[in-house]
């Protein structure tokens, strides 16, 4: 499945691009993300907690950054995830670009998500709402370290996803974009 979401922050490209690009800074940025090692300048492994109402799920996730185009400040990243209980994977392929947007930046975020096992089974309905109010909270972490410039704290215990109420969001905006529709 292919999601697109983007969003606009108040400051310049090359500062958005800067951040975007700095992989520890970001991932805090992410909810219920977490890094776990750096092993080099374009590999990353983190972990997701991710909670669907009483199911719990974590995430260990490979991150390879494949592409990076300077001059058109987009960025291609692609993740490899497998739940810690063997209930399934997820592989995602991530382009990010930054263009200029008025007197700050846009951030695009295109991603092609798969799915497999017993996640794909609790998550398929909703990831599309859910990843909308995810990018978000993301878009409002990248707003606030661009005005603070200075690095988030990594939280000692990340907040796991709060599936529950994004995943009763996402059906209620997929309920009512049937009846609309």
């Amino acid at each position: 499945m292919q999601l697109s979401n983007e969003f606009d922050v108040e400051a310049p490209p090359e500062r958005t691009w800067a951040l975007l690009n700095d992989v520890p800074r970001v991932v805090p940025c992410m909810p219920g993300a977490e890094l776990t090692r750096v092993v080099d300048e374009n590999r990353w492994e983190a972990a997701l907690h991710v909670k669907l109402g009483p199911i719990s799920m974590q995430f260990v996730a490979d991150v390879t950054r494949d592409e990076v185009d300077q001059a058109a400040r987009r960025v291609r990243l692609t993740v490899k995830a497998r739940e810690a209980k063997n209930r399934g994977q997820a592989d995602a392929t991530t382009t990010s670009t930054v263009t200029s947007a008025g007197g700050g930046s846009r951030v695009g975020i295109v991603t092609d998500l798969t799915l497999k096992g017993a996640v794909a089974q609790y998550g398929r309905g909703v990831v599309p709402a859910v990843a909308e109010q995810l990018t978000a909270q993301f878009a409002a972490c990248l707003q606030r370290q661009l005005a603070d410039e200075a690095p988030a704290e990594q939280p000692s215990q990340p907040e796991p996803v709060g599936g529950l109420r994004l995943g009763l969001v996402g059906l209620w905006r997929t309920l009512v974009d049937r009846f609309r529709g």
